[in-house]
């Protein structure tokens, strides 16, 4: 019988990092390894690390650094690099830090188990012909009522901003009957709601059909009661997503769709392949099919050649648009990219427009919840929460709720009116379940 060892995994970053630290562990279970939330417990150290911000790297070698005294103590202790990072820098990694034992890329990490067992300084970073996918071992952690579900991964949008398709890679959607075994999966282990994941998850494609059909046929899962997806390209919301939105009642009205700037020159200069324009008409078509809709986005401020014309038209965008939230950085260049030849801004410059930015998306996130203040919403409860008697979950239009109902259990869908409003969540009390 395998000895018990522990697992420790940091994760960084995005959804699909999260999806990928289950599967990580799961791939390792068998090897006798079970999660600990504790470093100084682990056996094995996975940092599971996202490239996409600046200073990632730095980043992780801070982390690296503050691991090493632990290694010394314990000699036998493994430390691992997956993700984003370890596919951009690799060999570069353990030239830095002979103490990491393995790195894994962030297509690779199915092959995490013979790594494990084998030499120390293995480094994985090839895009592997066969699927990981295939050779992970079924869904059989325990789990909450949530749950993240890749179906999608890589980009072939090249955006001059994103190391996405250097890290990544292209394109590849996962097959259609896997993707309903693994919901089906998920299901029989108390999931209520799924987020369909990739990183542009709307160019998913199966046999001619598209992330719209793929919606279609997981609402047919009994118990299955809720479905997400992120993230999107404006220029892959086909019209069969768009009416999923409109005749698929388990598709939540939730859109997280990127748009980065509201300028035309500034979009050209992204390689973003569409215009401001394109993308409001898209919004007004998705609004039509789901009017109560809640949008939210991705931008960014301060992109090389950005003038002030270029950064008031994004703030028209963003009041024509009306977010619920929205994710705003100050570029920051990332290697190997076409815009990181380009001079920057002055950094005052962006960080001036920045701010005036999220003050204008913070006013509108706030009017998104006072308005939601004496109506109805369905919360999936997720956890207990902080006061007793209080359980905590995500609206229908993801936002976090806190409900007063001593009789909730985790995994309950309730039915409840909201009483209060902050900037980044609601009070309420149930009305039914």
């Amino acid at each position: 019988m395998t000895e018990p060892k522990k697992l420790f995994i940091k994760t960084y970053g995005c959804q699909m990092n999260v999806y990928d630290s289950e599967r990580m562990a799961e791939a390792m279970a068998p090897e006798g390894y079970s999660l600990t939330e504790s470093a100084e417990d682990a056996d094995l150290v996975l940092l599971n690390t996202c490239h996409i911000r600046e200073k990632a790297g730095e980043k992780l070698y801070s982390d690296l650094g503050r691991l090493r005294p632990l290694k010394t103590a314990k000699p036998d202790l493994k430390i691992g690099v997956a993700g984003c990072v370890a596919q951009a820098e690799g060999d570069e990694i353990l030239r830095r830090m002979p103490m990491v034992d393995l790195v894994v890329g962030s297509q690779a990490y199915h092959r995490l188990p013979e790594m494990v067992r084998g030499p120390r300084h293995a480094v994985e970073t090839d895009f592997p012909v066969e699927d990981k996918f295939d050779l992970l071992p079924a869904r059989r952690a325990k789990r909450g009522p949530a749950a993240f579900l890749t179906v999608q991964e890589g980009c072939d949008k090249f955006c001059a901003f994103c190391v996405v398709p250097y890290t990544r890679g292209a394109e590849v959607s996962r097959p259609r009957d896997r993707i309903l075994s693994e919901a089906r999966e998920l299901v029989a282990m108390g999931v209520r709601e799924i987020s369909l994941l990739g990183q542009n998850v709307n160019a998913w494609h199966d046999d001619g059909l598209g992330l719209g059909h793929l919606i279609e046929a997981l609402a047919q899962i009994d118990g299955l009661e809720r479905l997400r997806y992120t993230t999107s390209h404006p220029n892959d919301m086909a019209e069969d997503l768009i009416a999923a939105h409109r005749d698929q009642p388990k598709l939540m009205p939730y859109l997280h769709l990127p748009v980065q700037s509201g300028s035309d020159r500034i979009l050209k200069a992204m390689n973003r392949k569409h215009t401001a324009e394109d993308y409001l008409r898209l919004i007004d078509r998705i609004r039509a099919a789901r009017p109560d809709i809640l949008l939210t986005s991705d931008f960014i401020v301060g992109f090389p050649g950005e003038t002030d014309e270029d950064f008031r038209a994004t703030m028209r965008l963003i009041e024509t648009v009306g977010y619920g939230m929205a994710y705003s950085f100050k570029y920051s260049a990332r290697p190997g990219t076409p815009a990181a030849e380009k001079p920057t801004l002055p950094d005052e410059v962006a960080d001036a427009r920045l701010l005036e930015l999220q003050a204008l998306i913070t006013q509108q996130q706030r009017a998104a919840q006072n308005a939601m203040v004496g109506r109805e919403t369905t919360v999936l409860y997720e956890k207990a929460g902080r006061l007793p008697g209080q359980m905590v979950g995500k609206s229908e239009h993801l936002m976090a709720v806190h409900v007063t109902d001593p009789t909730g259990q985790v995994g309950d869908l309730v039915r409840v009116k909201v009483t209060a409003a902050s900037t980044n969540s609601l009070a309420a009390e149930p009305i039914t379940r």
